[in-house]
């Protein structure tokens, strides 16, 4: 675990065994970072590493292994760490010396561990050289200048540390929604797996997807004499570094990376993106990342009222209180029944039945209102008129835009790319390769991009001449460089499909202020040959605040130039670190008529698949397959881009 309050793992209430192995591989490398710390004979700090390692990795049950003794007969397992580990694993008590370490230990010191670069030693040094004792105490010093002139620090290093601060308060705060659903999903699995449980199903800011997730909440509907089995079961689960808490309905732990069975990989990343997020720190951060977890479980008569107050959001619930008010009903987690003196599960017993949550809106006289739409954006009047949007689906994708190659930064060749189009069932795909002004991304020149052009209508006959419902367009992603001028010239331009203009000197347009940022995208939109405006915002989730732009001026000029039969189209980047444009905008672009094209910005076949993500913050923002591009047949997209 990187940062926070360490402390060592609570035990199981059904033990022996007590921890799992993975709780005792953590609780094992803390104490050699703890040791460390408190500048502990190397060697001894040394045997907790190799302990941790060793148990990390063991193919055996580690409960077995210390029932039998033969935890005695592992490599690296002396005398002292072989009881302690017995002790732990079989009577659910930690070593006192352990115990005493952990509380000790000042927190701010554990907590400057989850800085990336800052190990055991550096902080030693900076406590006792600079009386640092708290990331704020480290963050003032390095402001101050006070780190660099230190003996294996330097200028560089203070300015990394700074870095890492700022990326540590990032990656502390929420996850991304690709990896919250990925925890989300994995542990809920497992979770509906188990004996007991007879359906679960995950609520909070995860099923209303939102474009990024504290913790998890999962509601399970168990019957109350099978809740103690279930806990036991729950808390036997793999992937478990700690328990927080074990009550008689909610169970809180904490989720490591170990809960994935093919390992923790982010997969390819474009220079751009990982730079703006942290580059290699952020990685080292999310492959040893947590993320906290609650699981309620309640009787099947009450799990569509808790599924539903506990997805929430906090406003669309109050709007739904004050529905059940107004016919002189109360709404909790617990049901919907006359107003009554009664609390709990003994108010349940008075309430209206509801088998699911769409028995909860008729009720109250309500068309059901999908977890996406939960924001009180306007839900709850369209629901209570019945006008409720018929929201896309992933199955509405017939393709998508702006995709690399290895003309650019791509990892896949367009043969690669389209081949992997065609298995999703996509009928069309177009390839926007960077153009020459983004180095980082190696962008295509005119004679490449013209050739790759040519290619494309090669193959685009082949396929029409075999029979096949499938097409290619040729794009290329062009910067919008200085008075809103596209990166290439206007005969080139002229000889491909679209182009996608995005903005990506992030330094120059974060610099400016809102109303020339404004003026150089309309200029840009003027241009005849721009056809998408690409990630309009620039941000990077978790990463860096886009710059400053009137987006409501630019969406109504689009819609004036769609009104005008001229297509100007606005992407929804699917990418999970952009996700730009934002759902809140998607809603507005719907109602002024803009098209709105979801794009998977993908960098590699894998890649691809980022376009589910575009699809939930597409239905997020009210959006039916009738308001994206994606949903037109290769001909129906050939006549909007071509004419």
């Amino acid at each position: 675990m990187a940062g926070g309050s360490w402390r060592l793992p609570k035990a199981r209430p059904n033990g022996p065994p007590y921890f799992s192995r993975n709780q005792v591989s953590s609780a094992l490398h803390q104490m050699a970072v703890l040791l460390e710390l408190s500048g502990a004979n190397m060697f001894r700090t040394r045997s907790y590493q190799n302990g941790s390692r060793l148990i990390g990795s063991l193919s055996q049950d580690l409960g077995e292994l210390v029932a039998s003794g033969e935890l005695f007969d592992l490599k690296g397992i002396g005398k002292g760490l072989g009881s302690a580990i017995s002790q732990a694993v079989g009577e659910g008590r930690w070593p006192e010396d352990w115990i005493r370490l952990h509380d000790e230990t000042p927190e701010g010191l554990i907590e400057m561990l989850g800085i990336p670069g800052v190990g055991p030693k550096k902080i030693k040094m900076l406590n006792e050289e600079l009386g640092v004792e708290s990331v704020a105490d480290l963050q003032e010093s390095c402001v101050k200048n006070e780190v660099a002139p230190l003996k294996g620090f330097g200028a560089k290093s203070q300015q990394r540390i700074l870095d890492g601060i700022d990326l540590l308060a990032r990656f502390s705060a929420r996850r991304r929604i690709d990896i919250g659903l990925r925890y989300g999903h994995t542990f809920l699995s497992m979770v509906e797996g188990l004996d007991g449980i007879m359906k679960a199903e995950l609520a909070g800011s995860a099923r209303r997807r939102r474009e990024t997730i504290g913790d998890l909440d999962i509601v399970a509907a168990v019957q109350p004499d099978d809740v103690e089995e279930v806990t036991k079961a729950i808390l036997s689960l793999k992937g478990i570094a700690d328990v927080k808490g074990a009550g008689d309905s909610k169970v809180s732990v904490i989720l490591d990376t170990s809960i994935f069975d093919g390992g923790f990989a982010l997969g390819h990343l474009d220079a751009n993106v990982l730079d703006a997020i942290g580059g290699e720190d952020y990685e080292q951060l999310e492959s040893g990342g947590t993320m906290d977890a609650q699981i309620r479980m309640v009787p099947p008569h009450v799990f569509a009222f808790t599924l539903a107050y506990f997805t929430g959001s906090k406003e669309h619930n109050i709007r739904m209180r004050q529905a059940a008010q107004d016919r002189g009903l109360k709404l909790n987690e617990f049901g919907l029944m006359p107003e009554t003196e009664l609390t709990g599960l003994e108010a349940a017993a008075t309430s209206l039945p509801a088998t699911d949550e769409a028995d909860i809106y008729r009720h109250l006289g309500m068309e059901y209102v999908t977890p996406e739409l939960r924001e009180d954006m306007g839900e709850i009047e369209a629901s209570l008129t019945a006008n409720l949007p018929n929201l896309m689906d992933l199955s509405d994708i017939r393709g998508s835009l702006h995709n690399h190659t290895l003309l650019s930064d791509g990892e896949a060749s367009l043969e690669q790319m389209a081949a992997a189009a065609q298995k999703l069932g996509w009928s069309w795909l177009g390839i926007a390769d960077h153009s020459p002004t983004l180095q980082v991304a190696h962008g295509a020149s005119a004679e490449d991009l013209l050739s790759q052009h040519e290619t494309m209508q090669k193959y685009n006959k082949e396929w029409a001449d075999d029979g096949v419902d499938f097409r290619l367009f040729s794009g290329v992603e062009s910067d919008i460089l200085e008075d809103g001028k596209l990166d290439h010239p206007d005969d080139v331009l002229s000889q491909i499909d679209y182009v996608v203009a995005s903005v990506h000197a992030m330094g120059r347009w974060r610099s400016r202020d809102e109303s020339q940022n404004t003026e150089d995208l309309l200029k840009c939109l003027d241009h005849p040959a721009t056809t998408v405006l690409g990630h309009p915002t620039g941000r990077i989730l978790q990463g860096r605040e886009g710059y400053e732009i009137d987006l409501h001026t630019i969406l109504e000029s689009m819609a004036e130039q769609n009104s005008n039969g001229i297509l100007k189209a606005v992407e929804l980047n699917a990418s999970p670190y952009r996700l730009d444009l934002d759902w809140r905008l998607c809603k507005r672009a719907k109602e002024l008529g803009v098209p709105v094209v979801i794009n998977p910005d993908a960098h590699s076949i894998k890649g691809l698949g980022d376009i589910d993500y575009g699809v939930m913050i597409a239905r997020k923002g009210w959006l039916e397959s009738g308001d994206v591009l994606n949903s037109l047949s290769a001909d129906e997209m050939n006549h909007r881009l071509l004419g």
